[in-house]
Formats: C-alpha cells, sequence, structure tokens
C-alpha cells in the first residue's frame, strides 16, 4: 500500500529512543522529512545518522527539554525553522510516574505536565500551521487505562484520551485528525530496567495472547498509517498495540 506519505514532514517528540525512535525510522522510510526532539542530543544525532545511511532524508534535530518554560513554543518554532511547516506531530514524550498516597503536589504536577499539559500546550502550537495548510495528524503515544495501581501517568494519558476526542470534533473540517496508542507492553530501556527478563518471560506467558512482549517497530507501522492521508476517516480513536493484554472488549 502507498501511503502517500513522500515529501510530508513530521515533529517527533521522544525521538531519541524506544517507540518515538521506532517511528522517526519508521516515516523516514516513508519519505517523510523529520525534525526528531529529545533532551539528548548525542542520541538524536547516532538517529540522524541511521536515518540517512537507510536512504533518508537529514534530519533537523531540536534537543529541547519539553519539560522547561517555554518549551512548546520553542520546539514549535524550531521545526518550523528547520522544515518550513509542521504536517505530523508524534506526541511520544512522557513517562510513568508511580506515586504514593501521600506524595506531594509537587510530585503530582510535574507527572501531569509531562504527560498531559505539554501535549496538549504542543499540540495547540502546532495548530496555526496545519489550519493554514488545511491537512494535518497527530498521533498520541499514551498509557494504559487499567491502573494497577496509583500512578500519576495514567491520570494523564485518560486525560489525554478525552481531550482527544473532543478536539478530534474541532479540528476534522480543517483536515486535521487526531488518534491516540496506548502501548502494551513493549521493549525499552524503561521496561528492561522495571522488569527483569524472568518476568517478562512468565507475566508473558501468562497474561499476553501472543505470548512475548511487543517491538517498538510494532507499535510504529500503527502511528504512520494514523498519520498518513490513506488514514483520513480515522480520528478521535484509541486504539492499542498490546499483543491482546488488555481485556475490555471496547
Amino acid at each position: 500500500m502507498d501511503l502517500r506519505l513522500k515529501g510530508k514532514t513530521a515533529l517527533v517528540t521522544g525521538a531519541s529512543q524506544g517507540i518515538g525512535r521506532a517511528i522517526a525510522k519508521a516515516l523516514a522510510a516513508e519519505g517523510v522529512r523529520l525534525c526528531i526532539a529529545a533532551r539528548r542530543r548525542e542520541l538524536l544525532e547516532q538517529l540522524a545518522q541511521e536515518i540517512v545511511a537507510a536512504g533518508g532524508l537529514k534530519p533537523h534535530i531540536a534537543p529541547v527539554d519539553i519539560m522547561a518554560d517555554g518549551a512548546p513554543q520553542k520546539l514549535t518554532e524550531e521545526a518550523l525553522k528547520g522544515l518550513g511547516e509542521i504536517s505530523i506531530l508524534i506526541n511520544c514524550a512522557g513517562g510513568s510516574r508511580p506515586l504514593a498516597i501521600d506524595a506531594p503536589d509537587e510530585k503530582w504536577h510535574e507527572a501531569m505536565t509531562l504527560n498531559f499539559s505539554r501535549v496538549r500546550q504542543l499540540t495547540h502550537a502546532v495548530f496555526p500551521d496545519m489550519i493554514k495548510h488545511g491537512w494535518g495528524r497527530i498521533v498520541n503515544i499514551t498509557g494504559k487505562s487499567e491502573p494497577e495501581g496509583l500512578n500519576a501517568a495514567f491520570s494523564a494519558k485518560a486525560g489525554i484520551h478525552a481531550w482527544s476526542k473532543g478536539l478530534s470534533r474541532e479540528i476534522g473540517k480543517h483536515g486535521i485528525t487526531i488518534n491516540c496508542i496506548p502501548p502494551g507492553r513493549i521493549m525499552s530501556e524503561q521496561i528492561r530496567r522495571n522488569y527483569p527478563e524472568e518476568y517478562r518471560v512468565e507475566h508473558a506467558a501468562r497474561e499476553i495472547p501472543v505470548g512475548r512482549y511487543g517491538e517498538p517497530e510494532e507499535l510504529a507501522c500503527l502511528a504512520v498509517f494514523l498519520a498518513s492521508p490513506v488514514a483520513s476517516y480515522i480520528t478521535g480513536t484509541v486504539m492499542p498495540v498490546d499483543g491482546g493484554l488488555r481485556r475490555f472488549a471496547f
């Protein structure tokens, strides 16, 4: 299938590793010009070299800490400087934040800022350019809706799902779609750090119908499809990529 992505532009946050890195490489393989953003410049430079070596266009690098004051607007300006326009936004920066019941407000504020507010602010910052061109794709990498304990990131991601659904009602007339992908157990630095291999094998055999943890590339393929012109009638959705881990039907 021709996804008709050649010549499109994309800003990818959280691009230095894991899912964000895999999405960036998959978009580049389809001929998309990229601005890749994360905190660690050296990892972004490595990714850029890999993309060029694979035949892709050299990405514009934006080493930005999304938590810094004014970061969403700064990143938008940097991406526009490097790309000329932003037709695709992949929101992939975020992280798990398990908290105790008596955690101070500062911990909650940090978690909600990273996992909700910065996603919303960056998305709203790129809207004017998408509206000007009459086309846009927003893909949010979110999280599960079945928390096994108190984790501020789950609350933030649930907020992203509701915000995205509401926003889809407003932006469709401009040719812009917005969708969410909650990952299941997708292999990453965080997964390897938090779950030893012995646990991963046992957990996958017990809870995941396909019997294993996923790879970032197995989520990236859906993100690239949703970012394409081919997916023009899909918006406001939440599509898990989890090997069947979730038990709810809808």
